[in-house]
């Protein structure tokens, strides 16, 4: 390994230099050009930057082994719900069209690690005035000022985003010079990785990132590359980037970002070409990464315990008790099963609503008297389903409750880890002002419940607004979840002891989501008693 190929800042101490800044407002488009070079580039479609990366970037990289997913999962919990470790954040800094896009995606294809999360400066611009405004259309405002950026918003959410928590990110768009209405969502990830000209140049921003790495290319290749994207994908033409470049870029560069070099832990030459200096950082995080908590944690953790007051189990009356008697038996057919479920999931609905708070109020009858009587205290009810199994209990629910919300939670299994991840999230708009019913047909181990739980806490739901219900539950499954989540109401119809070595509810209820569909069960769907559902 050669010093051209990786350089390791030496220093001490986590000074920052306060002259950095940051260099453009689009450097990291020039992936496209670097994928051309570049043939083990994840396999994405050239990027047109109209927009700032969190519009543009997709949610996950597909190469030609795997799908690498860049949001949609909190870092894992242990049994007290709370995170293992913060993520670990790297931040990519570099002049204009230097590669530090190219060189996040191959440290993204080669870490193998399939929750992460893609940040870029780009998002970050400030909302210019009409003035300034007018300035960026003749090419005379300086996007690569540290002024231009709005630094305590990025730091508010990056600090989120580290602890695991959901964020919104604001999207710029480069034709109009201005910010989106609407904001992108993004979820906590195992990594997140930070790029931009300026991201070394705030001292609250350095704080956040656990590794340091500055892209050195040679001047010369950033213009070229900076022309080719600004007039392809912008409609800019040469003259104008040559001038923009000459009068703000360079200067800026000289002046505010190469000095940050100072604070880097690794500079890279070349760019996305240097394997070496991307196998050596690769090999860095890997030895950071803690390993995940798993199912088997979940499986030992409060063993012999009584349950939980927050637990209420539905009245076994000889009618709940005959329903269960059908469903349980393997000899039911699919109608029956279908029947059955039914009822028993309108009868739990209707138990649950129960707990709900409620306050006095005063009506007058069509006799001209007053009734008092009772209302729900609160603005509204949403439903939130753990696909597929949950969402059989969304008939019964929108039955009972009129013009309900309904969101959902797609959560299936990593095979090489065996642990749950979120998938898919669709959720109401202002759910944190409701309370939410939070739905599956069982519950084994509760891991399934426990992230689903955890993805309306990062979403500001109030954890004593959260009730989980689900028409059978292993003893453990309530366990876990009574622990993490002290405030959460759980409710069910009935609560089984045992859970066997393929975590399956014993005496249990059998594969609910292919008894109720009909189907074989997927083997990566965390749902009903299928031996996936935990």
């Amino acid at each position: 390994m050669s010093q051209s190929d990786v350089q390791v800042q030496q220093k001490e101490g986590e000074e920052d230099d306060p002259s950095m800044s940051r260099s453009d407002s689009g450097e990291d488009s020039l992936d496209g050009l670097m994928r051309d070079r570049c043939p083990l580039t994840p396999s994405q479609s050239p990027r047109k930057r109209t927009t700032s990366q969190s519009k543009t970037e997709p949610p996950l990289l597909r190469t030609n082994k795997r799908t690498i997913y860049t949001a949609g999962r909190p870092p894992w919990y242990n049994v007290t719900g709370t995170t293992f470790k913060e993520a670990f954040v790297i931040g990519l800094c570099g002049g204009s069209a230097s590669g530090k896009t190219t060189v996040a995606n191959k440290i993204i294809e080669a870490l193998d690690v399939p929750w992460v999360v893609l940040l870029s400066m780009d998002s970050f611009y400030k909302v210019l005035s009409k003035e300034e405004q007018e300035l960026a259309a003749r090419n005379e405002y300086n996007f690569d000022h540290p002024d231009a950026f709005d630094f305590e918003l990025l730091v508010t959410v990056l600090r989120k985003l580290k602890k695991g928590k959901s964020i919104k990110v604001p999207v710029y768009d480069f034709t109009s010079h201005s910010r989106r209405k609407e904001w992108k969502t993004v979820y906590g990830a195992n990594v997140v990785i930070f790029e931009g000209i300026l991201a070394f140049a705030n001292k609250e921003l350095l704080k956040l990132l656990d590794m340091k790495v500055f892209v050195d290319t040679d001047s010369d290749i950033r213009l070229v590359r900076r022309l080719k994207r600004d007039i392809t994908n912008r409609g800019r033409d040469i003259a104008g980037v040559i001038k923009q470049y000459n009068k703000f870029v360079k200067p800026a560069f000289e002046q505010y970002i190469e000095p940050t070099v100072q604070v880097a832990d690794i500079v890279v030459p070349r760019g996305g070409e240097n394997f070496v200096a991307l196998d050596l950082i690769v090999q860095h995080v890997h030895s950071q990464l803690e390993k995940v908590c798993n199912k088997n944690a979940l499986a030992s953790a409060h063993q012999g315990q009584p349950l939980p007051k927050t637990l209420s189990v539905m009245e076994s009356t000889p009618q709940v008790r005959g329903m269960h008697t059908i469903i349980r038996n393997k000899e039911t057919s699919r109608d029956e099963f279908i029947f059955y479920s039914k009822r028993l999931m309108r009868l739990l609905i209707e138990h649950a609503l129960s707990f709900l708070p409620l306050k006095p109020v005063s009506v007058e009858t069509p006799q001209e008297t007053v009734y008092e009587g009772k209302r729900l205290s609160g603005k509204r009810i949403t439903g939130v389903s753990i696909l597929r199994a949950g969402e059989t209990m969304e008939q019964a629910l929108m039955a009972v409750c009129k013009d309900i919300r309904l969101g959902k939670i797609l959560i299936q299994t990593n095979h090489d880890t065996g642990e749950p991840e979120l998938h898919y999230l669709r959720l109401p708009k202002d759910i944190s002002e409701d309370y939410v019913i939070l739905m599956d047909s069982t519950v084994s181990t509760g891991a399934a419940a426990l992230m689903a739980v955890r993805v309306l806490l990062d979403h500001d739901v109030q954890e004593d607004k959260i009730f989980l219900l689900s028409l059978l539950m292993a003893e453990m499954g309530v366990h876990s979840v009574a622990y993490a989540f002290p405030k959460v109401r759980i409710i069910t119809t009935a609560v089984d002891k045992k859970v066997n070595d393929e975590f399956h509810i014993i005496p249990g209820i059998g594969n609910f989501g292919d008894r109720y569909f009909g189907t074989d069960a997927p083997s990566d769907w965390y749902e009903s008693d299928e031996g996936m559902d935990y």
